[in-house]
């Protein structure tokens, strides 16, 4: 009988938003809701699996964005006055809700958990949610990865092959500062692949990536075993795809669990229900509505929800965890019976669902992962290194250009909202290739800060997030406005470097605002 093997894998990823010159900025609120609602209880279920002994193993993706404002003192500060304003809000909700029990009891559940957040941001880990998870990687129970390094979607990089590596190579580095060892495996932004991509990951030493379920199926020659096992690319790293049966029973909005009535509606927020007057008590008015983490509805009607009942969803997640657990002992069972090799189900999320979008979704997690140790003996769980490392005979594919995308290629990215960029993108690159090489053997401090501080604002103007927001229309006003700022500052340092002049007061406030990566290689341009 053949060993079955389970790969949960969590992307964890936020575009860079930092704006020192606003004491309020509403897009840095992406950050601090990420933080409170997933990572801290990622962390907390994770520290808790450990200290229970519970085998297991998982694999996250830190892009090289989210750990730069992770560990950024500013956003850190920041992150702490949003924990510090959920206590004082939900204090003034127990007040407000004292004739009602229901809503009251709700609004304690809400003090408590930012109560105890708080507690573990600022004594547990020392703020330092980077460290925390690295700490976990130490422990031989989490395998972290990288990713480019803004996310940049690199099939439309292709015709510009320095920017490619820049990014790969950039994103490598930092993952190495943050968690002092290399990554063996890089999750592609959106599971965007082309053919150039494989030969920039072997030079890199980066060992596998993943593809959507039609990158693999596509391939050349057509793999043997489907996506149920990884492969070689001819230039060397291994390819991995994602299971779509797995993931559409979470992700699903027709089927998956998250939809389930039982679970806390995310839509409905005190923020967006009661007088602005009330909570300006709290949060000072900046000219729109926010979200306060503070939800009393559950996932019922449209406008008339019903109230939240903690002991319901968390019933509803035990029963969720116990049938994700059956559909993934029926599907590797039957993939043992038939495969003649070891089959692994490759399962990746965004880890931002667990928590945020799905509120229960930690609970869900840990109660799988319990339940996988110890109610069932088809399979086990892996990561994609692990798995690697005693399966090194595997067959050799190219696979094909593919995204996890709508239609499976390059439409969310490219088209009539977002094409406009990529001209400008190019340019850019090219710009920035012809500066690195000629000025690759220079050894002066003012041209190394001026090629540093224009490849951070060419990588940060290349992510993936503001054609992704400006296709969906959501932010679409301050995606445009990001890739506008970043190239205006871009070509304003490539002026001052072509034309050998000096404005130290433009490249400081830039270097003050786009901080990222203080250790930036720019000769991967070159």
């Amino acid at each position: 009988m053949q060993s079955g093997y389970l790969a949960l894998l969590l992307h964890a990823h936020l575009p860079f938003v930092r704006h020192p010159e606003h004491e309020e900025f509403h897009e840095e609120d992406w950050l601090f809701e990420a933080v409170v609602e997933t990572y801290i209880p990622l962390l907390r279920l994770l520290r808790r699996l450990v200290v229970d002994r519970v085998p297991f193993a998982l694999t996250l993706t830190l892009t090289p964005t989210l750990c730069t404002m992770l560990r950024d003192p500013l956003l850190k500060t920041r992150t702490e006055r949003y924990l510090d304003r959920g206590i004082e809000l939900s204090r003034l909700e127990i007040e407000r809700t004292a004739s009602d029990p229901h809503l009251n009891g709700l609004a304690r559940f809400y003090d408590e958990r930012f109560t105890s957040s708080r507690d573990f941001y600022l004594k547990e880990i020392q703020r330092d949610v980077v460290a925390a998870f690295a700490q976990l990687q130490r422990d031989g129970v989490v395998e972290i990865i990288t990713c480019a390094a803004t996310h940049g979607f690199l099939p439309l990089m292709e015709d510009f092959p320095e920017a490619m590596r820049a990014q790969i190579f950039i994103g490598r580095d930092y993952h190495r500062e943050c968690f002092g060892c290399d990554p063996a495996g890089i999750w592609l932004p959106e599971c965007g692949y082309v053919p150039a991509v494989d030969r920039i990951l072997q030079e890199a030493n980066l060992r596998w990536f993943v593809v959507d379920a039609h990158g693999l199926m596509y391939g050349q020659p057509r793999p043997r075993f489907a996506i149920f096992s990884p492969y070689y690319t001819p230039a060397g790293p291994a390819v991995f795809a994602r299971d779509r049966e797995s993931s559409r029973q979470v992700w699903s909005s027709r089927d998956g669990y998250p939809g389930d009535p039982a679970y806390r509606d995310f839509y409905r927020d005190i923020g967006k229900d009661l007088p602005e007057d009330y909570l300006s008590r709290v949060f000072p008015q900046v000219g729109h509505r926010r979200f306060t983490g503070i939800k009393y509805h559950r996932i019922t009607g449209n406008e008339n929800k019903d109230l939240y009942h903690r002991d319901w969803a968390m019933g509803a997640a035990d029963s969720h965890a116990g049938h994700f657990l059956q559909s993934r002992v029926q599907q590797i069972g039957q993939l043992r019976a038939t495969l003649p090799v070891d089959p692994l189900v490759l399962s990746p999320f965004d880890a931002e669902l667990f928590g945020h979008w799905w509120f229960e979704g930690p609970e869900f997690l840990d109660l799988f992962l319990r339940k996988a140790a110890y109610d069932q003996k088809v399979f086990q769980l892996t990561t994609p290194t692990r798995y690697l490392k005693s399966h090194p005979t595997l067959q050799m594919v190219a696979p094909s250009p593919s995204s996890w995308g709508n239609k499976g290629y390059w439409e969310v990215w490219l088209d009539c909202s977002n094409g406009w960029i990529y001209p400008h993108l190019h340019a850019a690159a090219r710009q920035m290739t012809a500066a690195a090489r000629k000025f690759a053997k220079s050894r002066s401090e003012p041209i190394d800060r001026l090629l540093k501080q224009m490849a951070r604002e060419l990588l940060l103007a290349q992510s993936s997030d503001w054609a992704f927001l400006m296709k969906t229309g959501t932010a679409r006003e301050y995606a445009e406005k990001r890739t506008r700022d970043h190239l205006l500052r871009f070509n304003r340092l490539h002026d001052l470097l072509v034309g050998d002049r000096a404005d130290d007061a433009l490249l400081a406030a830039c270097e003050e605002r786009d901080n990222l990566f203080p250790n930036l290689n720019w000769h991967y341009y070159a």
